[in-house]
């Protein structure tokens, strides 16, 4: 087991002077061009504060100085609780955390291997195995369940999650009462909503931006809602190259952080120190027919490079890495996600989401995926690790007693070592010869991660939320997990 929160700050794609222009582009575009904002409140909160209100053209251009004191209000360190303290993430500085995302509307069933629609149960076990899945540190609702009324949907979906994970758990919210209402249910658990707000254990995300340029007004009340409480808030903005963002890579990193700029002011206009997360999800698209690529290589570049930005404006970032464009947990997904997951890893990716159970461009969840990249996320906790240099990992005194030509299979050293966090030693990898292997049956890597998450999804579960406020919960809210 690796330790969460490691620093990744080993790679940085972008030079001061690099970050330094595109910052001042990005300034420059919420000046000159703005962002359309067609409803009147809105219009009217930006006034208040001295923006260029255009009621006509129903556009806002904020001045540079305007949006520089209102991203110097949000706070550089958030906290995102667990129900219990080992859960905890402080998300900021180069910290790094890897979880779950959302939000699949396809799961591959786990017995037939076939592909169905996500139901709430899907969202309770997929919650549960998080739990007892270490390199998981954090669950993203992973499905939209499509046997739940959509009035009721966020609070089910948030219900089950916490049900099945002491982890943080983060999810949208269809409306702003939906978002209340997920609120006084977790203050019930927390004991009163100030407690909650001083240790949150869920957050929410809000695409709150239509790319490009463009404010989404029903999402942006319920990010008005979450920020009027206190509440952590993602701020996602996802454009993709070509299509709704420049084709080039610099472009869509200055139009995504002129957008993620403007949210974070909205949100500090609502509520000055709202916690939120600088959100981009930055995408390429297949030039071929311009369908959407989560896997591709520039994909994990840019979402590096987004590190760099949140740093430069001290914003925790709430990061994209791990997604694929494979239908199935096969080598396609397997090289995909290794090699976005650990770019955006050793950028220092805070809250690194999609990096768990993701498959088809975001499409689809896989049971056995999770456990496939809990593995991925291991090693590349073990790279963030890095290689411990003193006197006994130096080894000296041993390299001297076994002399030339000596082995060191014996040695105490050995041993110490073997059996400590020197190396990562993935639960559901083959490591044994071809013999070892065929006489254990020859199962693939997929075939061994079903088998572990068959196990972990029959075991008992403990009732993770006290009878009496699961009680109080139902008879408050309509839940509909069994």
């Amino acid at each position: 087991m690796c330790k969460k929160g490691l620093v990744g700050d080993k790679y940085n794609l972008l030079r001061q002077e690099e970050i330094e222009k595109i910052h001042k582009s990005s300034l420059w575009v919420l000046e000159e061009v703005g962002v359309r904002v067609n409803d009147d409140h809105f219009l009217t909160l930006f006034e208040q504060i001295g923006a260029n209100v255009d009621r006509n053209q129903r556009l806002v251009k904020l001045p540079a100085s305007i949006v520089e004191e209102l991203i110097g209000m949000a706070p550089g360190e958030v906290l995102l609780a667990g129900r219990n303290r080992g859960n905890d993430l402080l998300v900021g500085g180069h910290r790094v955390y890897l979880g779950t995302g959302g939000a699949a509307i396809h799961i591959l069933d786990l017995e037939t291997g076939k592909l169905r629609d996500p139901i709430l149960q899907d969202q309770y076990s997929l919650a549960w195995l998080t739990e007892n899945l270490e390199n998981v540190h954090f669950y993203q609702c992973p499905v939209v369940c499509t046997d739940i009324p959509k009035d009721v949907l966020s609070i089910n979906s948030f219900y089950a999650a916490l049900a099945g994970t002491r982890k943080n758990v983060q999810e949208s919210a269809t409306t702003p009462q939906a978002a209340t209402d997920i609120i006084k249910m977790a203050a019930l658990i927390a004991g009163d909503e100030e407690a909650l707000r001083e240790r949150p254990f869920i957050s929410f995300v809000t695409s709150w931006m239509i790319s490009p340029l463009r404010l989404d007004i029903g999402t942006s009340m319920v990010l008005e809602t979450v920020a009027s409480h206190g509440i952590p808030v993602a701020l996602s903005s996802a454009p993709v190259t070509g299509s709704t963002a420049p084709a080039t890579l610099a472009g869509l990193l200055t139009l995504v952080h002129a957008e993620e700029l403007f949210g974070i002011a909205l949100a500090q206009i609502v509520r000055e120190g709202t916690p939120v997360l600088y959100g981009p999800v930055p995408a390429v698209a297949n030039m071929r027919n311009m369908a959407y690529l989560g896997g591709a290589v520039e994909t994990g570049m840019m979402n590096a490079a987004a590190v760099q930005m949140a740093n430069y404006i001290n914003v925790p970032i709430y990061s994209d890495a791990g997604q694929t464009d494979s239908k199935l947990p096969d080598i396609q997904a397997g090289y995909e996600k290794g090699a976005n997951i650990l770019q955006v890893a050793m950028a220092g990716g805070n809250y690194i989401h999609h990096a768990v159970g993701m498959l088809e461009s975001m499409l689809t969840v896989s049971y056995e995926q999770f456990v496939i990249d809990n593995d991925i996320s291991g090693m590349v906790l073990r790279a963030l690790q890095g290689i411990k240099v003193n006197d006994d990992t130096l080894a000296l005194d041993v390299i001297k007693a076994v002399g030339p030509g000596g082995n060191y299979l014996t040695q105490r050293h050995t041993l110490k070592y073997v059996r400590s966090d020197e190396f990562y030693i993935p639960n559901g990898a083959d490591r044994n010869s071809r013999v070892a292997w065929e006489k254990a049956g020859g199962k693939n890597a997929r075939e061994r991660a079903r088998e572990i998450a068959r196990g972990i999804l029959n075991q008992e579960r403990p009732q993770l939320i006290r009878a009496k406020i699961d009680s109080q919960i139902r008879h408050r809210f309509d839940i509909r997990l069994p």
